[in-house]
């Protein structure tokens, strides 16, 4: 092999880091792996504490924050990306300091229009959701908006000069405080709560006719209390990019911002960054009102499957529903809500790790797209692609076929276990269109078509409220209709973001080479795994280790195959940590691009 690999981090004159898509993704996905491992470290043992109540009030709360956050921030992040890249590549860096400085009041006042905007409607809207026990939920979640939003200018920034630690460093750290306080604070007020019964038959002031209703009671404090981690995390993301950025700067020499033209006027930059923002933020709303979708419309279709024939509704869960909320009837929708939003948060992993694919495919293909340069442009295109394709391709599929086993390994043999896992495979199959559409939509963006991503989530998100406003409603359905809108939903978005990509470049990407070769990979990962599971299950008669040995068989095969197909490029493996090391161990071969 003649031709070496790049380094893996490169640096201009001032020693400011630039990282390849390929290598922004690396540390990006490194970064979103280790702040899921946190959430899982967090979330299910929340869980056991909480419950499918506790978790209902939790997710609830995170469906009303999420739009009112997208709205502060209204796509200013991806913009700031997007202008700070293409003034980059023209060498225009007055013009990233101007972004940078012009960012901050626009968001310190959309930052604090959103935290009034949380704390004076929560309690409007868990009253028309007929859920007030979610209001301490969202009142300790509301100061999140504000240091969020402020987060979001440095980490847009650095994104957009190609540097992803930053990014990376903030969320695992904010990831941490989420944890140790969150999980900390939520089972110390269960514990508070249910002495304070104990000794006094109330729960923080409120009397309790039993301990069933004590339960009930403490469980709305918990969870508040586990949400108020989420703000601490927030603050502590934001005080350390602050302080990077005081202390290490952007990395530009001031040469280089000595010899760069006069920046534009702090105005126009403002209007650049609107109007480059106004559409992306629209679309950004789009994706996190889906979420307000299913809160909103899954428990009031169930409320409404109930009165239809709760009969067959119950007889559907037959054991499965705990007694107090048999006993509570009105409680049912935020049970079966809360068996949805922890298929949700699985769901969510696979997208949360692609969605970093597309934070760093978007400076690079704007930069690519800016000089005019045809075969960068196809080939960042192609890799965006097939990489996206080779995580989410068996991820997906992988939690589909082994829904049953995760939800067993997960949650044990909780009575709520068999409903999570029956909703769990629709969701998987939505998780894989869902994963491929952020990283295409974040294509449309660096090429300047930010209406696209806009008009294409308009559609299916209309296309998921239709669906799960019909099916929800229906016992047989109920909340499995809420699936089903979000698959078709994701399908929707995926297809057309890739249709809209290829007519916009005029670039038709190898679709054999980028999808068509990953997805037979998958499935051969997968069907190994379903049946070394199988086999494993009856050797070991324990699913914490039928589990992970069936996932460890299936990687074996899926890496085994893609090598054998020639999936990726050679610069994709150099550009790899260790992609030297398996350059070497390929020198053999032919075929390799």
């Amino acid at each position: 092999m003649k031709r070496m690999c790049s380094p893996m981090k490169q640096t201009g004159k001032s020693g400011r880091q630039s990282h390849s898509f390929l290598q922004g993704a690396v540390i990006l996905t490194a970064g979103v792996l280790a702040v899921k491992l946190m959430g899982a470290v967090f979330k299910i043992p929340l869980n056991w504490v909480i419950g499918e109540d506790g978790m209902g009030y939790f997710t609830t709360a995170y469906s009303f924050y999420s739009p009112i956050y997208s709205l502060a921030t209204a796509g200013f992040p991806i913009a700031i990306s997007r202008l700070v890249s293409m003034n980059c590549v023209q060498k225009r860096y007055r013009d990233v300091r101007q972004i940078h400085r012009v960012s901050v009041p626009i968001f310190l006042l959309t930052g604090t229009l959103g935290l009034l905007v949380m704390l004076l409607g929560s309690g409007w809207y868990v009253r028309a959701m007929g859920n007030e026990n979610a209001l301490p939920c969202m009142l300790a979640l509301a100061p999140a908006i504000l240091f969020s939003c402020l987060s979001a200018i440095y980490r847009g920034y650095y994104e957009g000069l190609r540097n992803m630690a930053p990014t990376a460093i903030s969320e695992i750290l904010e990831a941490l405080f989420r944890l140790a306080l969150g999980l900390a604070a939520s089972f110390r007020v269960m514990q508070m709560g249910m002495e304070e019964y104990t000794r006094l038959g109330s729960v923080f002031g409120t009397e309790a006719a039993s301990k069933a209703e004590a339960q009930a009671l403490v469980l709305l404090w918990a969870a508040a209390g586990a949400i108020a981690g989420v703000t601490v995390g927030s603050i502590a993301s934001f005080l350390f990019l602050l302080l990077r950025h005081k202390i290490r700067g952007d990395g530009i020499t001031q040469t280089e911002y000595r010899h760069s033209p006069p920046p534009r006027k702090a105005l126009a930059t403002a209007r650049l960054l609107l109007k480059t923002a106004a559409p992306i933020g629209l679309g950004a709303i789009a994706v996190n009102i889906a979420g307000l979708v299913d809160t909103t419309f899954l428990q009031a279709g169930i409320r409404e499957a109930l009165l239809q024939d709760a009969s067959r509704l119950l007889r559907m869960y037959e054991g499965m529903i705990p007694a107090y909320n048999l006993e509570n009837p009105q409680t049912i929708p935020n049970f079966l809500f809360g068996c949805y939003a922890n298929a949700h948060t699985l769901f969510m992993l696979i997208p949360a790790v692609t969605q970093a694919f597309g934070v760093s495919a978007l400076p690079n293909v704007t930069a690519a797209w800016t000089g005019g340069s045809r075969k960068k442009l196809q080939t960042s295109i192609e890799s965006v692609i097939r990489m996206t394709a080779l995580f989410s391709f068996p991820a997906g599929i992988g939690m589909a076929v082994l829904s049953q086993p995760i939800v067993r390994l997960l949650f044990g043999s909780r009575a709520a276990a068999p409903i999570i896992a029956g909703v769990l495979p629709v969701m998987a199959a939505g998780a894989v269109f869902a994963s491929m559409s952020t990283p295409l939509q974040s294509m449309l963006q660096a090429v300047g078509r930010v209406d696209i991503p806009v008009k294409l989530l308009g559609v299916g998100l209309l296309l998921k409220a239709g669906l799960n406003y019909w099916l929800t409603a229906l016992p047989e359905w109920n909340i499995m209709g809420a699936a089903v809108g979000t698959l078709a939903c994701y399908v929707f978005i995926m297809v057309g973001a890739l249709i809209s990509l290829c007519r916009v470049t005029g670039i038709r990407p190898r679709f054999w080479a980028v999808l068509g070769k990953p997805l037979v990979s998958a499935g051969v990962c997968c069907v190994s795994a379903f049946c070394a599971h199988g086999f494993l299950r009856q050797v070991f008669d324990r699913e914490a280790l039928a589990l992970p040995l069936a996932v460890l068989v299936g990687v074996c095969f899926y890496v085994c195959c893609l090598f054998l197909m020639d999936v990726m490029t050679r610069e994709e493996i150099c550009q790899l940590p260790g992609g030297q090391k398996i350059i070497k161990l390929l020198e053999k071969r032919d075929g390799i691009e």
